[in-house]
C-alpha cells in the first residue's frame, strides 16, 4: 500500500487507516457504529496487515474505553508492526478534571490510554477538541513533555478551527514545543467545509488530514437514492442525529454523479469517495471502518488505481459550495496574482 508522509513530518503513514470506532459497541452512538468483540478485531487487523494497512485509530471515549482495550489485546505480540492513533480531551468521566487538556487530565489519560493499549508509546497522540479553558502554553508544554519522555512519538489535533491550530502552531514555535503534525478533520464529498480555511492553513504549516468519516457518515455507501426510503438496515435510522447536516438535493446529485463514475470505472460508490479524497491535497491518511470482512475488503479496493481528471472534475463540480466570506473571493480567484487559486 502506498504510504505518505504525515504532514511535514519525517513518519510515513499509509493512505488508507483503519478506525477502531466500532470496536466495543457501548452507547447509543458507537453501539450504533458496531460492536466488534476481540476476536473479530483480530481478524480485521490481520485483513488490514495483509493488505499493508496498519495504522490503527482509536479515542479514549470510544465505548468508554473499550476500543482502546480491544485495540490493544488484537495487536498484542506485534506492537512493533502497527502504527497507533489515539485522540483524548472529550468528557471521559464525572469529575471535574475528567474532560480537556490540562496537565492534569493529559497526563492521567495518557497513561490510562497506554495501559488499555498494551504498549509503552502512542505513535500519535491527537487532541479531540479545542480546549478554551486551559491556556494553550499549558496544552503545549505538557504535550512536549510527553513527547521529550518517550510516551508519545507524534502529534495532532481534531475539529480544531484555523484559529485554533494556528495559535498553536504559534507558541510552539516561539517556545521551542513539538508541533502539531496531524489534523483528523471530517472532509468527504459531501463535507468540504475542510478546504476553505484547514486545507490551506494544512499547507502552509505541514499539517496532514487524516480524514474520519470519509463516507459522509454512512450517506455515501452506495444505499441511498432519490427517492427511496432509508433502507432499513442502515445505521442513519440511529446516528442522523449526530451527523454533520446535509441538504438532500445536494446528496442526491453528488449520488448521480458517482453512480456515472462507478459506470465508467467498475468501482463501489464508497471506493469511489475513497479514491477522491486520496487525490486532494494535504491528505496524509483516510480512515476506513469496517464492521465486518466484507465491508473492509471493499474499503481496501479504493487503493492501486486512480480516477481520471475527468471524473475528478465531474465529482468536484457536482460537490461544489460557495464558500463562506471571507473566503468567497479567494476561492473564485479575484486575487490570483497574489494568492493562487484554492485547491
Amino acid at each position: 500500500m502506498e504510504t505518505r508522509f504525515l504532514g511535514n513530518s519525517g513518519f510515513k503513514v499509509p493512505v488508507l487507516g483503519f478506525g477502531a470506532g466500532t470496536f466495543g459497541g457501548k452507547g447509543p452512538l458507537f453501539s450504533a457504529w458496531g460492536n466488534t468483540d476481540d476476536a473479530q478485531a483480530r481478524r480485521l487487523i490481520d485483513i488490514s496487515l495483509e493488505a499493508g494497512l496498519n495504522f490503527f485509530d482509536t479515542a479514549d471515549v470510544y465505548s468508554d474505553g473499550a476500543s482502546e482495550s480491544i485495540l490493544g489485546a488484537a495487536i498484542k505480540g506485534r506492537r512493533d508492526q502497527v502504527i497507533l492513533s489515539t485522540k483524548t480531551g472529550l468528557r471521559a468521566g464525572d469529575g471535574p478534571n475528567d474532560a480537556g487538556s490540562s496537565r492534569f487530565h493529559l497526563l492521567q489519560a495518557v497513561d490510562e490510554a497506554l495501559q488499555r493499549l498494551g504498549t509503552d508509546y502512542i505513535d500519535l497522540l491527537q487532541l479531540h477538541a479545542f480546549d478554551a479553558m486551559t491556556p494553550v502554553e499549558e496544552t503545549l508544554s505538557t504535550l512536549d513533555g510527553l513527547v521529550r519522555a518517550g510516551k508519545v512519538r507524534y502529534l495532532g489535533v481534531s475539529n480544531f478551527s484555523g484559529w485554533h491550530l494556528m495559535k498553536s502552531q504559534a507558541i510552539a514555535d516561539q517556545r521551542g514545543y513539538s508541533r502539531y503534525v496531524a489534523n483528523q478533520t471530517y472532509y468527504s464529498l459531501i463535507g468540504r467545509d475542510y478546504e476553505w480555511e484547514l486545507m490551506p492553513l494544512g499547507q502552509d504549516q505541514g499539517v496532514g488530514a487524516v480524514v474520519w468519516s470519509p463516507l459522509g457518515w454512512g450517506r455515501l455507501t452506495g444505499k441511498l437514492r432519490r427517492g427511496q426510503p432509508l433502507p432499513e438496515n442502515s445505521r442513519l435510522h440511529d446516528t442522523a442525529d449526530f451527523a454533520p447536516p446535509i441538504d438532500e438535493e445536494r446528496l442526491y446529485r453528488i449520488i448521480e454523479a458517482m453512480d456515472e463514475v462507478a459506470e465508467q470505472t467498475g468501482k463501489t460508490i464508497p471506493q469511489i469517495a475513497l479514491n477522491w479524497l486520496l487525490q486532494r491535497p494535504t491528505v496524509s491518511t483516510v480512515l476506513i471502518g469496517a464492521r465486518n470482512e466484507e465491508q473492509l475488503r471493499q474499503n481496501l479496493g479504493a487503493v492501486g488505481w486512480n480516477l481520471s481528471a475527468a471524473q475528478m472534475t465531474k465529482l468536484d463540480a457536482a460537490s461544489a459550495l460557495t464558500p463562506p466570506y471571507p473566503y468567497y473571493p479567494y476561492w473564485r480567484g479575484q486575487f490570483s496574482e497574489r494568492n493562487p487559486t484554492p485547491v
